[in-house]
């Protein structure tokens, strides 16, 4: 047991934010500690209560109906008495002021210290570079950070797989690095995997770790993905390319098939955070890669509004991601945008959704008719649905995975 609360005979913890990341996380310590989750949303509250996942991630799904140790609320003074409050709330990018809007942290973290001023909080939001150290210079001393590296759809086996694991503490606070490490080893307990590597860093580096982990996801989407324009403009063997040069330890056959461009929730605000943290610092791979994912989706639009003519383009799913129910910044909204400039009439089939219209073009949930009103069908990722009017689908799903 964690040496500054040995004296207690259960550790306790409150996560706020029931997302994919908050949820996650609930479901992982609850196979050891009890856990009470807060979320503002009564509808996810109550489907937390009745052990019903209101996230698609069959994990999630499994390991919630069984649990025993999990409590929803929606009220904070709940939290009285954790040891560990796990803040996981949005933080959307704002092109406004071109960095994450943390307001949803920052009044998370005030509401716990009203009700539970001896806990310790650590942030699973991801915060621009420097966050945590701003709060402890300006007098909130029991606050780390640890960034997540989780899939949409895969989010509880990453926490029961991780890759490694970082908590960040601010300036040299011993207190906090033993709370650190104390938090590290919970989270490796809690995990199916032994050997995993614990890292114990400055807070400023962890939060780094974090936007760098994905600005470098986002650079190797777009590295592929201008291979496969290359490839496509010059009427040349995209997956055989890309094999030849993957067969490469160095490089690796992983993280390499073609897409529309990256999106969902977190490469491209993180990308643009990252791009906003190196003001006045050298670069040209960092904008680059921001610049490369907009090129991509324009030339992914063109192709299609050529192939298509004056006939209708039929957008098959909105997600980002096989498994996942998200489509949040998903690069196809985009092609869609670009699409409507060309006045080019479009219509969408995403089963989730349960409205007549959306984007700006119809939503036809029968897939049947969807196929029938298509001229040709445009697919970020490819499904066993479409095999029968192959010969209308647009995809750059070379390799049928993520």
């Amino acid at each position: 047991m964690p040496a500054f609360i040995n004296n207690k005979n259960v550790i306790r913890f409150t996560v706020v934010g029931a997302g994919y990341v908050g949820l996650s996380l609930t479901t992982l310590l609850a196979t050891r500690y009890p856990v009470t989750v807060i979320d503002i949303i009564k509808e996810k509250v109550d489907m937390i209560n009745a052990r019903v996942s209101p996230i698609l991630d069959k994990d999630i799904e499994t390991y919630l109906s069984k649990s025993s140790k999990i409590s929803a609320t929606d009220d904070f003074s709940l939290c009285a008495g954790s040891d560990y409050v796990i803040i996981a709330t949005p933080t959307n990018y704002d092109a406004n002021t071109n960095e994450f809007d943390t307001r949803s942290v920052e009044s998370s973290i005030d509401l716990v210290n009203t009700a539970c001023p001896d806990a310790t909080i650590v942030i699973k939001s991801t915060v621009p570079i420097g966050f945590v150290e701003k709060l402890y210079s300006s007098g909130v001393r029991n606050v780390l950070f640890s960034p997540e590296f989780l899939r949409e759809g895969k989010a509880l086996h990453d926490n029961l797989y991780p890759s490694r694991i970082v908590v960040g503490t601010p300036s040299k606070d011993e207190r906090l690095k033993e709370r650190a490490a104390s938090f590290a080893e919970i989270l490796r307990e809690c995990s199916l995997k032994k050997d995993v590597e614990v890292l114990i860093t400055g807070s400023t580096e962890a939060e780094s770790i974090k936007l760098f982990s994905n600005s470098y996801l986002a650079l190797r989407i777009s590295y592929f993905n201008e291979l496969d324009t290359f490839a496509e403009i010059n009427r040349l063997n995209s997956r055989d390319i890309i094999k030849g040069v993957c067969l490469d330890a160095r490089i690796g056959d992983y993280y390499n098939n073609p897409s529309f461009g990256y999106g969902g929730y977190c490469l491209p605000k993180d990308s643009k955070q990252l791009l906003f943290n190196y003001n006045g610092v050298p670069e040209r791979v960092m904008s680059s890669t921001v610049e490369s994912n907009s090129v991509r989706k324009e030339f992914v639009s063109k192709r299609i509004a050529d192939t298509v003519g004056s006939g209708t383009v039929g957008v098959y799913r909105l997600i980002m991601k096989l498994g996942s129910d998200n489509f949040r910044e998903s690069s196809v909204l985009d092609v869609i945008d670009n699409l409507k400039k060309r006045n080019i009439e479009t219509i969408i089939f995403e089963p989730t959704m349960n409205l007549s219209e959306y984007h700006g073009c119809s939503v036809i949930n029968d897939i049947q008719e969807f196929k029938d009103r298509s001229d040709l069908i445009v697919a970020n990722r490819m499904d066993v649905s479409l095999e029968d009017v192959l010969h209308k689908v647009y995809t750059r799903d070379i390799f049928l995975r993520d």
